[in-house]
């Protein structure tokens, strides 16, 4: 089956309804994909690009009732991956010694991935041009790292259509294929969640690739992307789209997901969001759980925002698993300009918050002090974490805030557990004890033991030094005895 884009162009690709993880189980796809390949019959008959590799047999037989597959002239490969690339060796079976034009980059991950070095390969670079006849000609624009090293665009001269490789695409299956012909919302809601989860990291290649498309001074008519829909209606407003999203991008929305071993977490992150709201009705705050709800759109969401925060349990002194490797994500994805904070709650000790607060802080977030809840949480602390919240809004606000009377002002309540970060407790721990001290560290909650102190609560006068301290003796924290510690300066 093939469908007309323009003139002697057509697409010949491959939808996939059914497929729901791309990139291995990284990227969850809620509306399907397609594999874009075109066909372009001037004098000369070109295919940019092919199909994901399982569907090699199908876009074969495809191909040959439109053309007779000797007719190819030149194949043109935008990008290496195999849901681009994937036919390829299947159709050099057929047709074999047929040119392909591709970067030399692409020559490396074609080759790593078909193991046929003797192919005909024919190297381009940006504003290298084939002539197909019929005055119009193929023009090619190498965009590394948009997103592979080989990737590139091709722009066909005389139709103006500008086949943009992974940029300006999404995941997204429809009968349909052209952007003014399916709900528009839901175009837009993919569009963000593909640029978000993929291209955010090379989002300053994206500013400089697009300018330097344009500087060329090409009409764009239409652009002819790999995966979803061609835009024809208005192509500039991807474009421009694109444009916004690369520029540090953000929204009035604060995003908050966490992790909770017996829902005390979650009830903090209740609790902190209805804070936000108390302050800034206006802004948007989503909430959720990383354990059992979409990664993707989390990450859509904290691409969106101004600022997260991030919760778990505290598990062995470290972050629950999930949020580890949210946040192994989301410094991947080297989001800028963004806040966060860190909370959670704990039992014997609160190591989690200082390792999300010590990851974020990494990860290029401006960061607020954490918040610590230790057990179930109880009316006054639930309060704290409200308040939390409210003092989270006052400084996060990019408005002026018109206070309402009914916020937490309560003279009684305390602050719980405040994070620091893990650097600077470093560094403060270093400069307050010398080679000399006398000093020993719980290594399972960090609890310091210091002998000019002692330990009153349990009988242990100051100048009391660790020898002499009972064996009785447990730490205050995480309630472990003498055999956990360990010198301080160790």
């Amino acid at each position: 089956m093939t469908i007309h884009v323009k003139n002697n162009v057509h697409w010949v690709g491959q939808r996939d309804w059914e497929i729901q993880e791309f990139h291995g189980t990284e990227f969850k796809m809620t509306k399907g994909t397609s594999y874009n390949s075109y066909l372009i019959r001037e004098e000369k008959t070109v295919l940019i690009d092919t199909v994901d590799h399982r569907f090699s047999y199908q876009f074969l037989q495809n191909l040959e009732m439109e053309i007779d597959l000797n007719t190819i002239d030149y194949i043109v490969i935008n990008h290496a991956e195999e849901d681009h690339a994937g036919a390829l060796a299947a159709l050099l079976e057929r047709i074999p010694n047929t040119p392909i034009y591709c970067t030399e980059a692409a020559i490396d991950s074609i080759v790593g991935h078909h193991h046929h070095p003797e192919w005909n390969f024919n190297t381009v670079k940006t504003g290298d041009s084939l002539d197909i006849g019929n005055g119009k000609q193929l023009v090619f624009v190498e965009s590394p790292m948009l997103h592979w090293p080989d990737s590139m665009m091709t722009y066909l001269t005389g139709d103006a259509i500008l086949f943009s490789n992974d940029a300006f695409g999404q995941h997204y299956c429809d009968e349909h294929l052209f952007n003014d012909e399916v709900d528009q919302a839901e175009l837009m809601e993919q569009c963000l969640r593909y640029y978000s989860n993929i291209l955010t990291p090379f989002s300053n290649l994206v500013i400089a690739k697009i300018k330097e498309v344009l500087s060329f001074n090409l009409p764009v008519d239409m652009i002819a992307t790999s995966h979803g829909i061609v835009w024809r209606d208005n192509p500039v407003q991807i474009i421009e789209k694109y444009l916004q999203w690369a520029d540090d991008y953000q929204e009035d929305r604060i995003t908050i997901f966490y992790d909770s071993m017996s829902n005390n977490t979650r009830m903090m992150a209740d609790a902190i969001a209805q804070g936000i709201h108390d302050v800034d009705p206006g802004v948007a705050v989503k909430v959720f759980n990383v354990a059992r709800q979409d990664k993707n759109e989390i990450l859509a969401q904290v691409f969106r925002s101004k600022g997260i925060l991030v919760g778990s349990s505290t598990m062995n002194n470290v972050m629950m698993p999930k949020v580890a490797g949210m946040l192994e994500e989301i410094t991947g994805l080297r989001f800028k300009q963004k806040k966060a904070g860190a909370f959670g709650s704990y039992g014997w000790n609160g190591g989690a918050v200082d390792r999300i607060h010590s990851r974020l802080t990494d990860a290029g977030f401006e960061t607020v002090a954490g918040l610590k809840s230790k057990w179930r949480p109880d009316g006054k602390a639930m309060r704290i974490c409200r308040a939390h919240g409210q003092q989270v809004a006052k400084q996060w606000a990019l408005h002026e805030l018109n206070v309402p009377p009914m916020i937490i002002e309560d003279a009684d309540v305390q602050p719980l557990s405040v994070a620091v970060p893990v650097a600077k407790t470093a560094v403060a721990t270093q400069e307050a004890h010398g080679d000399d001290c006398q000093c020993m560290i719980c290594t399972v909650c960090n609890w310091v033991y210091d002998p000019a102190i002692g330990e009153p609560n349990q009988g242990v006068e100051p100048g009391t030094t660790w020898s002499d301290v009972p064996d009785y003796f447990l730490c205050p924290d995480c309630n472990l005895g003498k055999d956990v510690f360990v010198a301080h300066n160790r």
